[in-house]
């Protein structure tokens, strides 16, 4: 069988009369978007609207739970119990869940400072994953490969994306270069793309102190609100159909 990836995005994160995003324009390129529920951003107008629009263009839907944290967009550190991140994220599901047509949901990935936390907090990992698991058994949570996040899938009996990121340096041990960080963003479509082609076809990607390291995904995630993020989203399913890479929504195939 020959090599399979889902391209992700994180969508759905306008707020009221405020849009953000380029939703309309990405949506066609991508197969699973993360829609936000509330927390960080969204609201129920436009989680309606971007349910509406990934059913209209065969995208699987995911929940893409944080903190609350709407004035800091859900990337500020916030230290509460693991009783309220099981309920919070219990909450974006159900939420979220509630606006699709069957009622049903395809992953969950967690947001902005839930999903860095998560990444090495085993306990707050596995609240997350005990949480979705409540929800509905059959969801997929989505990991950054090697993370806490996917200890906890395993060990509560969820399916697991390992996801790849099309636009972030990466350390030497394969984590994301933090945002605060020069070069943790890269711009360039190009670089973007070949970058994204080695870690897909061939498994490996360069690190930021220039070290060839193994990589693996299920799910690779751009970022649909930057600058040229459509040509970007399209240009990169392109090259990777042209490379005799299915893109499929990651449901159909985990």
């Amino acid at each position: 069988m020959g090599k399979r990836i889902d391209i992700n995005c994180d969508m759905g994160e306008s707020f009221g009369v405020y849009k953000l995003g380029f939703d309309e324009e990405v949506m066609p390129y991508i197969t699973s978007a993360n829609i936000a529920c509330g927390f960080h951003a969204g609201d129920p107008i436009w989680m309606s609207r971007t349910v509406r629009l990934a059913e209209e263009t065969g995208v699987g839907i995911g929940a893409h739970p944080s903190f609350p944290d709407l004035m800091g967009f859900g990337r500020r550190v916030m230290q509460i119990s693991l009783e309220e991140v099981r309920n919070y994220v219990i909450y974006q599901i159900g939420a979220l869940q509630a606006f699709t047509k069957d009622k049903k949901l395809q992953h969950v990935k967690a947001h902005g400072s839930l999903g860095n936390m998560g990444a090495v907090n085993e306990d707050l990992a596995r609240a997350v994953a005990e949480a979705i698991r409540e929800v509905d058994s059959n969801l997929i949570i989505v990991a950054l490969a090697g993370s806490a996040w996917v200890k906890a899938g395993h060990e509560t009996g969820l399916r697991v994306a390992t996801e790849l990121y099309a636009d972030r340096a990466l350390t030497p041990d394969g984590n994301l270069v933090p945002r605060s960080q020069p070069g943790a963003v890269i711009h360039d479509v190009e670089e973007v793309i070949a970058r994204s082609l080695k870690m897909v076809i061939e498994g490996k990607a360069v690190a930021i102190n220039g070290k060839e390291i193994e990589v693996r995904g299920d799910t690779i995630c751009v970022h649909g609100d930057t600058p040229g993020a459509t040509v970007l989203a399209q240009t990169l399913r392109q090259r990777l159909e042209a490379a005799g890479v299915a893109v499929v929504p990651m449901g159909t195939f985990l």
